[in-house]
């Protein structure tokens, strides 16, 4: 629940970073909507994390800087442009949190619930960016954000 809480944090700055430079109002709604849901997954895994007796990871806010940046840098490219880096961010949490589920303890039913909810929704964000136009990204893209992924996940998993 971890390393689910800093993906939130991440996909949050992304979303937000992109709103700010959206060109047109209903790529900025749609962002901003987003950002707002992400905002009570964070929740969500904050109160799971502090239920479970664990902490959230301190990388953070670092990884919230970068993912706004990274959001500017997609939006300034274009509404199309940032509406395929949200199709690529949710297909790649989509996958993270399948294999979250695949993983967690069948007893842990408070967990289970937060994650196919969170998973709910991202699908629903994807699907809202496809329809908004959103721009197949290059395989070199998508694999930039796999290692940023995986650099995220595995930092935040230990500190």
């Amino acid at each position: 629940m971890r390393v689910n809480h800093c993906g939130e944090v991440c996909a949050q700055a992304l979303y937000q970073g992109q709103a700010f430079v959206a060109r047109d109002a209903p790529t900025r709604t749609l962002l901003v909507h987003a950002a707002q849901e992400e905002r009570d997954h964070l929740a969500w895994c904050d109160r799971r994390v502090r239920d479970l007796g664990g902490q959230t990871s301190i990388t953070a806010p670092l990884f919230y800087a970068g993912s706004f940046a990274l959001g500017v840098v997609s939006g300034l490219l274009g509404d199309k442009w940032s509406m395929g880096f949200l199709v690529e961010t949710e297909r790649q949490v989509e996958a993270h949190l399948d294999d979250h589920l695949g993983r967690l303890d069948p007893g842990d039913d408070a967990s289970r619930t937060i994650v196919e909810t969170m998973r709910a929704d991202e699908v629903r964000h994807g699907q809202s960016a496809l329809e908004r136009g959103a721009a197949e990204l290059p395989s070199p893209i998508k694999r930039m954000m796999r290692g940023f992924s995986k650099v995220m996940t595995e930092t935040t998993y230990r500190i």
